[in-house]
């Protein structure tokens, strides 16, 4: 027997199965009322694969939206593949769950955030908070706070 239980492994698997289960379940029947999802993935995890000019344009994280349009949805025991509209132009994405950092549905204010190692170090070493910088960032992608979603 093993000499801990490692509860953060079994939680991530946990979570990262309930993600499968949703998506698989929109593949199959479409999204149900107003839920839509925010999925933000690390772009340069192994296996992910997305055009040129998007690997480019999000170098390092990327955020999608599955709402309106969306084609293709498949999901596998290691991730999924979708087709999503960028400005008109479809392309054809697959992220591996290990990839996925946050999947937000905020019709029903549902999230989830994956922490890596990476993530604590950072947090330990940073000490502004970007929360309390007045001046957002400037760009395309948006830094989406989990706590907005969460009940009071």
């Amino acid at each position: 027997m093993a000499k801990s239980i490692d509860y953060g492994n079994l939680m991530h698997r946990a979570m990262r199965g309930l993600i499968q289960t949703v998506l698989k379940d929109v593949g199959a029947e479409g999204l149900p009322g107003a839920h839509h999802f925010f999925i933000t993935f690390d772009t340069t995890i192994d296996g992910v694969v997305m055009a040129d000019w998007l690997r480019s344009r999000y170098p390092g994280e990327m955020t999608i939206v599955v709402q309106h349009w969306f084609e293709d949805l498949i999901v596998s025991d290691d991730g999924f593949e979708i087709t999503l509209n960028f400005g008109n132009q479809p392309e054809h994405l697959v992220i591996p769950f290990d990839a996925v950092r946050t999947f937000v549905d905020p019709s029903v204010e549902f999230g989830l955030r994956f922490e890596t190692h990476e993530d604590d170090d950072e947090d330990e070493d940073d000490e502004n908070d970007p929360e309390d910088d007045p001046t957002p960032p400037q760009g395309d992608a948006q830094i989406l706070r989990l706590d907005k979603f969460r009940k009071q």
